[in-house]
């Protein structure tokens, strides 16, 4: 850990809580449109259509508002009333005013490691909504540099260390996610450490375990502490 230069953090659901939003948004996508189908029905199509958005919209509330709506457009085969397509406008605006609500240990963990090493957001999202979140969360002056990323493949992480004049054995992810904060990172030399999250978006699931020697788990974030010796 002594060459570790800059420690970078996802914000969504490794700071402060997103996807528990995202499912109570979605509860009540399939309760409007329980007439057309069922709630695994609506559910699927819906996933279905995210996935496929990605490439158009990226990450982010703004581009699964839009997949709701073509959602609900292709289970009602085309017949629902403007006011339940108003009604999930509202939902993704209820979506973007939810409040932010910081995981344990988070700020604790900022302080500690804030002044020692150049701490970085690596997130994907909304570039405005991101901000606003980080800028609300009170959290904004811990960090070095905000990096919100169109996708968090090994490219993108390639990119961000060449920006911030490193190399890739000094950079050290934290995030909630297998698939997006850890399995890049490690495969272009980085260090990463997982903290779950009680829920995760499907997508980002994995399906095998991860074993390497720059890879540890942890339950909260501020056992993360230990790598450093705090």
């Amino acid at each position: 850990m002594k060459n570790i230069k800059v420690v970078a953090f996802d914000a969504d659901d490794t700071l402060f809580i997103n996807e528990t939003y995202f499912a109570e948004t979605e509860e009540k996508f399939c309760s409007l449109m329980s007439d057309y189908l069922s709630n695994q029905g609506i559910s699927k199509e819906l996933f279905r259509i995210e996935i496929e958005n990605l490439k158009l919209y990226g990450y982010g509330i703004k581009g699964y508002i839009l997949s709701m709506i073509e959602a609900a457009m292709s289970i009602s085969n085309n017949t629902l009333p403007v006011e339940m397509i108003e009604k999930i406008i509202q939902y993704g605006k209820e979506l973007l005013e939810k409040p932010i609500v910081l995981l344990d240990g988070v700020e604790e963990t900022l302080k500690a490691l804030h002044g020692n090493y150049k701490l970085v957001v690596a997130t994907k999202g909304d570039l405005l909504d991101q901000r606003r979140k980080l800028h609300n969360s009170g959290l904004g002056r811990y960090f070095h540099h905000i990096e919100v990323m169109s996708d968090k493949q090994e490219i993108d992480y390639t990119d961000l260390i060449k920006r911030l004049e490193i190399q890739p054995s000094e950079f050290f992810m934290i995030g909630n996610s297998l698939k997006s904060d850890v399995l890049p990172v490690l495969a272009i030399g980085g260090h990463a450490v997982h903290i779950p999250f009680h829920t995760t978006w499907a997508h980002e699931k994995i399906d095998h375990k991860v074993e390497h020697e720059n890879f540890k788990t942890y339950n909260q974030i501020i056992d993360v502490l230990k790598q450093f010796q705090y």
